[in-house]
């Protein structure tokens, strides 16, 4: 038996494909399970691996490292709670809506799920949430409902004091929150995967489909779409967006969400119609860039020196901060002046100028949006979401192999990320 017998193992298990993480983390997970399972050699350690369940799911379970955190990428929650308002349940009497998490680790993101909506005013009696992940140690944790710090990330914490308490050093949700999430053990490859159709109004499926081959990707989508009822909301990374355009699902128009639905069945009449042109704005999606590093960090050397911003770093940030509140109610005519006006001010920034690229993207000036995404990758060349909007205006405009360039570049960069995590 060989390492790569392993690689292909998980990748049938569970669609990992170990390119996207680094064959050396499966290599250092073999090897942990084989020492602690006192094998010797692969072949002995195969062999208990093809014989043992609790083995196969130990194996999984040092394979699968989650990172996460409440409300990352809170876009997508925004987007959730301002479709599912309290209007919509109004409209609904007598429904329940369902939301699925996929994978929910240790559960931060469902719980999440429930919190938005709480937060917005719906009724979450009539909320129902299915978390599924394939291991087991993540979904006890979910169920226990406690975490430490390092589940809460960014400026905005507010949540954590009206829905959490402090006890014995860890924080501890209410079971009023907690008994809205069934968590569930399974695998979106088994064949017996959540039977039926159409059986959720949102579906969270973030940073999965980006670790499985295009098959695998294209398996996964399909179940997705089955899953999700006709005006369901689907959310995904912002890398697997291209993925969900090619595969004929529309954007939702909730900009910076990453939300899509299922197309809408075409007129017979227009069947022969060309399809639309695929813009930016189709995703225009982001969550929170970190601030701006110093000027020295990421001009050239000979590039001119500019005056020193004259406001305030914390001003600088909020006038960020207003340009992106702006562009997430739709209003991106002022959003772009707002960002244009921090740009002719102030040092160049990859969260500027990011920014700046989503929104004119979305105003479909693509001219505009390609100059700014291939700014931000002066400044920080892997800067994973940057690579992928850039890749798709490639596409649209016929410049395939240029637009598989870059998605390959993004993957090479995440893959280097997952390495140095590693070490």
């Amino acid at each position: 038996m060989t390492p790569e017998g392993f690689q292909q193992w998980l990748k049938h298990t569970m669609g990992l494909d170990a390119a996207s993480i680094g064959p050396g983390v499966v290599e250092r997970a073999v090897q942990r399970r084989m020492s602690a399972s006192e094998r010797a050699d692969l072949t002995a350690y195969w062999h208990l691996l093809r014989t043992s369940q609790l083995e196969q799911q130990e194996l999984i379970e040092a394979v699968v490292v989650p990172e996460t955190w409440f409300f990352r990428d809170s876009q997508a929650f925004a987007a959730l709670s301002h479709h599912y308002d309290p209007l919509w349940a109004a409209g609904h009497p007598g429904e329940r809506l369902r939301a699925l998490s996929l994978p929910c680790s240790s559960g931060e993101e469902p719980y999440t799920v429930v919190m938005a909506l709480l937060d917005a005013g719906f009724p979450i009696d009539r909320l129902d949430v299915d978390a599924v992940d394939i291991s087991e140690r993540a979904l006890s944790k979910a169920r226990h409902g406690a975490y430490g710090n390092n589940s809460f990330r960014g400026r905005e914490l507010g949540f954590r004091d009206r829905h959490f308490r402090l006890e014995d050093g860890a924080w501890r949700l209410p079971a009023s929150i907690r008994s809205r999430v069934r968590f569930i053990q399974g695998n979106v490859l088994d064949i017996a995967f959540l039977p039926g159709e159409a059986l959720y109004d949102a579906i969270f499926c973030r940073n999965l489909l980006i670790y499985f081959d295009a098959q695998t990707q294209v398996r996964t989508v399909e179940i997705l779409r089955r899953l999700l009822r006709p005006q369901g909301l689907l959310f995904v990374g912002p890398s697997e967006a291209s993925l969900m355009l090619a595969e004929g699902f529309v954007s939702a128009q909730f900009p910076m969400a990453f939300a899509f639905r299922k197309a809408p069945p075409k007129p017979a009449a227009d069947i022969a119609a060309p399809a639309p042109r695929k813009t930016v704005a189709a995703i225009a999606s982001a969550r929170p860039a970190p601030p701006p590093r110093a000027l020295s960090a990421v001009l050239r050397p000979t590039a001119p020196a500019r005056p020193a911003p004259q406001p305030a770093p914390a001003v600088d940030e909020s006038l960020l901060d207003r340009a992106q509140a702006l562009a997430d109610n739709g209003r991106f005519a002022e959003a772009a002046t707002a960002c244009e006006a921090y740009l002719q001010t102030h040092s160049a920034s990859a969260r500027a100028l990011y920014l700046s690229g989503l929104i004119h993207g979305a105003l479909g000036r693509d001219n505009a949006a390609e100059d700014h995404f291939r700014k931000v990758l002066y400044l920080e060349p892997c800067h994973e979401e940057a690579l992928m909007h850039l890749a798709l205006l490639l596409d649209t405009r016929g410049d395939a192999a240029g637009g598989r360039v870059l998605r390959l570049r993004a993957q090479r960069c995440r893959s280097a990320a997952t390495r140095q995590e590693s070490q």
